[in-house]
């Protein structure tokens, strides 16, 4: 079965609140791509995309994936690489080397949900989020676009559970079928 287990998905489908339990699950690493890129960067998200665009931030992602999906780091105990479950970016599946890097680390497990939900989940806090900033537009409609440009990259993803009438537990538990199943079917396995 494939050591990296890649969550990936729009804002508000539940990346950051899922993968850590879908790790501790498995007994795994969790990590977070997005925490990766604030540290490589020395500052939040936001002040990246105000102080250097868009570009920059998606130059030090795309270190981030590539440094994560290479990693050779073994387990000190059973000498196999050392698995992970990895939380990406909304967009970082639209990126073609970061696709190719994440596609042969693991498997890629989207997270989705209605616009409606993720309105109601990102609500307030849409004023810290820059992508949704962009063109002025009311929070839903921005959503739809935000979506409709990321469905091509979202559609390459190994397997996709819909969040949006999941309770936390329930999400995890699609997840790991969903991760198990697709990883049967990378190594040929019958299910």
């Amino acid at each position: 079965m494939a050591a990296k287990l890649i969550l990936t998905g729009f804002m508000a489908t539940g990346k950051t609140v899922v993968g850590p339990r879908v790790a501790d699950r498995l007994s795994w690493r969790f990590i977070d791509t997005d925490n990766l890129v604030v540290q490589s960067a020395g500052k939040p998200i936001a002040n990246i995309f105000a102080d250097d665009g868009e570009a920059e931030f998606r130059r030090v992602e795309r270190e981030v994936v590539a440094s994560l999906a290479t990693e050779s780091k073994l387990c000190p105990h059973c000498e196999n690489p050392r698995p992970a479950v990895i939380s990406t970016g909304g967009g970082a599946l639209l990126d073609e080397s970061n696709y190719a890097a994440l596609a042969r680390a693991g498997v890629i497990v989207c997270l989705t949900a209605s616009p409606q939900v993720l309105a109601l989940r990102i609500g307030r806090s849409a004023a810290k989020r820059p992508k949704l900033l962009e063109g002025g537009k009311p929070l839903p409609e921005r959503i739809r676009e935000l979506l409709d440009e990321r469905a091509p990259g979202y559609a390459r993803a190994d397997v996709s559970v819909d969040t949006s009438n999941l309770t936390i537990d329930e999400v995890v538990e699609r997840v790991l079928d969903a991760y198990r199943t697709a990883g049967r079917q990378r190594c040929g396995l019958s299910a």
